[in-house]
């Protein structure tokens, strides 16, 4: 099976989102978008060679984490300035 690896930070993004929809603790999305990158990894993205699809899922993995978070703190960054001009 043929994955364009481009989706699959997005893909991952959201599987988190609803992970955290059905209860998933907010402390441990980072750790379960991890895992759900080396799952990609190994079985999706590289799945004849374990390592590279372990090596691709953590990369994936953390940049899905990380992504997210840096969008979520720009905007509540942007959200604090526009009420600190407000007042």
């Amino acid at each position: 099976m043929n994955i364009n690896e481009s989706i699959v930070v997005p893909v991952i993004i959201s599987l988190i989102q609803i992970a955290k929809g059905l209860g998933l603790p907010k402390k441990f999305s980072a750790l379960a978008a991890l895992v759900i990158g080396v799952i990609f990894g190994v079985f999706f993205l590289e799945p004849r060679c374990i390592k590279m699809g372990i090596f691709k899922g953590i990369v994936y993995g953390l940049s899905a984490s990380g992504l997210y978070s840096g969008t979520k703190n720009t905007f509540e960054q942007i959200n604090l300035n526009n009420v600190k001009k407000d007042n």
